[in-house]
């Protein structure tokens, strides 16, 4: 389990993340929704140890982790997928996800890279093509794959859907849900809220950095505030 407790962030004295509190746990989507500048991107990056932290704690599976390498972090079993997937283009899919794997013991790493093909066939197809040349889609994929690599308790997935057609879009948030269903607790930065909440089953909404809701999914989509920021009053109705 992730747990983020009263999180602060500052970029000099502009304070993006304040006091925002969430957890995820292991099977479950926590989904994040907020505006542009809510802070959900900065928390993310300050859980992975990419940001520092001014105060606050982050506990993964009761340890604190605040201050540890990102590195590190990713040896304890929580990794990031960015926004903007940030494959290494020139490289080959297979590569992509060697790299993915450097944390593990070759034998695992070979094992889990097994599954990773068994769960998005379409790079066992294009191993030896470069990610470069993947759809944005199948790059998508690519991160997750890459990730998964790393055999994580914790994913940290920013925005996976951004910038994809939208026929791809219910492809990859399936994938979320699917590798929340392996037993991964997942905490994930969706631009997309009715799709998001689709497979969600806890949120947290985020507003000038602070969380302003915490509940279940269905909780969320029954909550006036929320319903008419994220999907608009026809759904009030609908």
């Amino acid at each position: 389990m992730l747990e983020i407790e009263d999180l602060r962030v500052s970029y000099g004295s502009v304070e993006a993340v304040r006091g925002v509190s969430a957890r995820a746990s292991e099977g479950r989507v926590t989904l994040v929704l907020g505006a542009n500048g809510a802070g959900k991107s900065t928390t993310l990056r300050a859980v992975a140890g990419l940001v520092p932290v001014r105060s606050g704690e982050v506990r993964l599976g009761g340890a604190p982790i605040v201050g540890r390498a990102p590195h590190r972090i990713v040896r304890d079993g929580l990794v990031l997928v960015p926004e903007g997937r940030r494959v290494f283009a020139p490289l080959t899919v297979e590569e992509n996800l060697v790299l993915g794997g450097y944390t593990a013991p070759r034998a695992q790493a070979q094992q889990t890279m097994e599954h990773v093909y068994a769960m998005f066939p379409v790079l066992r197809e294009r191993r030896r093509g470069a990610a470069g040349l993947l759809s944005g889609g199948e790059q998508q994929m690519l991160a997750f794959g890459r990730a998964l690599m790393s055999s994580p308790r914790v994913m940290l997935l920013d925005e996976p859907s951004m910038g994809l057609a939208p026929a791809m879009v219910e492809s990859v948030l399936g994938a979320v849900r699917e590798m929340a269903d392996s037993g991964i607790a997942l905490l994930v930065v969706e631009q997309n809220a009715e799709l998001g909440l689709e497979i969600a089953d806890d949120v947290v909404v985020l507003a000038r950095g602070e969380a302003v809701f915490h509940g279940s999914a269905a909780e969320a989509r029954s909550h006036a505030s929320v319903v008419r920021a994220f999907l608009g009053d026809a759904a009030l109705t609908g």
